[in-house]
């Protein structure tokens, strides 16, 4: 014959009275399976964000032409600003420095973005230097101050 110790109730009391002596005679589950994928979450720029952001950024352009090593080429640069705080009745995230900061490296990130910035400055060198160029090298920095994203663009193009 073989002797039982008996039930601990623990300061609860009797079985009926509390549901952690319950929960503590439950044994613990092992994990044996492993998971086969691995999943993250990816942030990127909505489309429709993006359509709102160059409607309405602020650009501003400089430069000239000039004949060197005798080739007809224009040097200058762009900069675009893009104001949150003013956009902020048209988005749904907050328009502040952690916004900026997160913007910026998304629009960084983005090889459509520097695309679309590209062709921007493209159309600004010709519009400054009055003739389309035909070949055109730009440089893109972009960088956040408070609430509010920079975008330096250096524009080199060749017109003959």
């Amino acid at each position: 014959m073989t002797k039982r110790k008996p039930p601990d109730h623990g300061a609860g009391g009797p079985p009926g009275d509390a549901p952690q002596a319950v929960a503590a005679r439950k044994p613990m589950v092992r994990a044996i399976k492993i998971a086969l994928f691995q999943r993250e979450i990816r942030e990127r720029l909505s489309v429709a964000a993006l359509d709102l952001l160059f409607d309405r950024v602020e650009v501003i352009s400089e430069g000239q032409r000039a004949v060197r090593g005798g080739r007809d080429s224009y040097f200058g640069s762009t900069m675009l600003t893009v104001d949150l705080p003013a956009l902020a009745s048209l988005l749904s995230d907050a328009c502040d420095a952690g916004t900026a900061r997160r913007l910026a490296e998304l629009l960084d990130g983005d090889a459509g973005v520097v695309r679309r910035i590209q062709a921007l400055s493209e159309r600004e060198a010709a519009r400054v230097a009055g003739a389309v160029p035909r070949q055109v090298g730009t440089h893109v920095t972009i960088r956040s101050q408070g609430a509010k994203v920079f975008v330096d663009v250096d524009v080199e193009a060749v017109f003959s």
